[in-house]
């Protein structure tokens, strides 16, 4: 076992990526800065396209100061970032066309005709995948409906993580979490769900090998390293999946009785199961079986989560009006309680051109008084977000037949403390908040035990629960809170 370990990480996220370098020794594990840089999405003409070439950059700047200003050996480098986005690579390993952006209009509409062809039960039955239209299944399923002739000469398929493993390395492979993210993985079968893409008329012959994280994929290619400076470094997959690396991270002390809300621009709610659970309560409740470490399933529900604060804030700042995060979440506190009420997931909020205008829309149509400002918007927006976690703890609680005790709220939604109290008030269990770097924690935990620095994930929990404190935050009075769910409850959009 190593007396010290260096890995550096690259955690990708929908507006920004961030090189840590995290240092595993004597019992502890601490996380150093290296480099953050904008993800900056672009549009041109009317599609909506991921800047990866440009990440790529980023990437390897954060690599070459990681060797200049951290020296030491490195003894691992893993990249995670957000699911469902993919390329298609042809014989040559050129990319075919520019990566699309899950939040572009192609897949609009393009559900229905996925469920003429195979039924909406079939789909879930194969793959226990929540239905979103920004699933990859729906995303190439856009390219056949629109005669793409991309789909004929492709030759490899790599979600974005696995892209930059492998402009990395030159390993070609698709890492198990990720996978499960596309909605044509079976995770009971443990494979592709290649006959169901066929009887959509989608070739399936450029999926590749998957494999689990914590695999090596290689050292890093040549023209990285003269580019960079590094050495001949292992490229580790960790889960490669931001949420996967999230929850491998949640510092959870006990084995059972416990759930997470990795909480950034969107909120995962969730509990670690050993085993996909797929059946007509989970579809009906639209909950989704992701692939996690060490064979678990990450059982959960996709909450359109801070996206609807980040877009507000970013509408205000278009009209002169600029709020830090702390700013807006102070204005909250003053404003009335419970004077509308929202589902986070209503489809309006998925890509409107402003978020404060789809708010006071939606308010209006069902028969709700509009928030009057940003302050009321604010609060509007969080406590909309503490209701829908309640709903999704109350599934989880009935599909697995345990009793939640705790919530693990990490990520950055760590940091809002009036969110964080809105959801144990609204759940009336006791929550604990942060790291707030879990994603890039949990990287370095899969490196480590892929390198033998660690023996368990259950010993790189601990050491995260050690190194990083938590804030705990105890139910207030509930009542209010049961009210407003009752409201709720006849908002709600499954």
């Amino acid at each position: 076992m190593l007396d010290e370990a260096r890995y550096l990480t690259f955690d990708l996220g929908a507006e920004s990526g961030r090189a840590l370098l995290g240092i595993v020794s004597g019992g502890s594990i601490k996380l150093e800065e290296v480099h953050r840089f904008l993800n900056e999405p672009q549009r041109i003409l009317n599609r909506f396209h991921w800047d990866t070439v440009r990440l790529f950059a980023e990437i390897q700047a954060g690599l070459a100061r990681c060797v200049k200003e951290h020296p030491g050996e490195l003894h691992g480098i893993g990249v995670d970032t957000w699911g469902v986005d993919f390329v298609l690579l042809d014989k040559n390993d050129d990319l075919l066309g520019l990566p699309y952006h899950y939040r572009d209009s192609r897949t609009d509409g393009v559900m229905d005709r996925v469920f003429a062809i195979v039924p909406r039960n079939e789909v879930y039955q194969r793959t226990g995948i929540q239905f979103m239209q920004l699933n990859s299944l729906y995303q190439l399923m856009a390219m056949r409906l629109s005669e793409s002739p991309l789909l004929d000469v492709a030759q490899t398929f790599l979600m974005t993580p696995d892209l930059i493993n492998f402009w990395l390395t030159g390993a070609k492979v698709n890492e198990f979490t990720n996978a499960t993210t596309t909605q044509f993985y079976d995770p009971t079968q443990g494979g592709w769900a290649r006959d169901m893409l066929e009887r959509l008329g989608i070739p399936s012959h450029f999926l590749g090998n998957v494999v689990p994280p914590g695999t090596i994929l290689g050292e890093l290619h040549a023209t990285v390293r003269a580019q960079t400076g590094a050495g001949p470094v292992r490229v580790i997959a960790p889960a490669t999946h931001d949420t996967g690396s999230a929850v491998a991270a949640v510092p959870a002390a006990q084995a059972k009785g416990w759930a997470y809300v990795s909480c950034g621009t969107w909120s995962l709610v969730g509990v670690e199961w050993p085993e996909p659970v797929i059946n007509q309560r989970t579809l009906e409740c639209n909950l989704t079986n992701e692939g996690g470490v060490r064979g678990t399933i990450r059982l959960l529900r996709n909450v359109m989560g801070l996206w609807l604060l980040q877009q507000s804030r970013q509408a205000w700042a278009r009209a002169g009006q600029t709020y830090d995060y702390a700013e807006l979440a102070r204005m909250a506190e003053s404003a009335p309680p419970f004077a509308a009420l929202l589902d986070p997931d209503e489809p309006s909020f998925l890509k409107p051109d402003d978020m404060p205008e789809a708010i006071r829309a939606y308010c209006v149509r069902t028969g709700q008084r509009p928030p009057d400002g940003v302050a009321s918007t604010v609060r509007t927006i969080i406590e909309g977000l503490a209701l829908k976690y309640r709903w999704v703890i109350e599934r989880l609680e009935e599909v697995t037949e345990q009793r939640i005790e705790t919530i693990h709220i990490i990520g950055g939604g760590s940091r809002n403390a009036m969110l964080c109290q809105a959801t144990a008030d609204a759940t009336g269990k006791r929550v604990y908040a942060g790291p707030v770097e879990a994603t890039a924690l949990g990287n370095v935990l899969v490196q480590a035990l892929a390198t033998g620095a660690i023996d368990s994930l259950e010993e790189g929990r601990t050491m995260i629960a050690e190194s990083f404190p938590l804030t705990e935050y105890e139910p207030r009075s509930t009542d209010s809170w049961d009210e407003a769910y009752s409201r709720f409850l006849g908002l709600l959009t499954v």
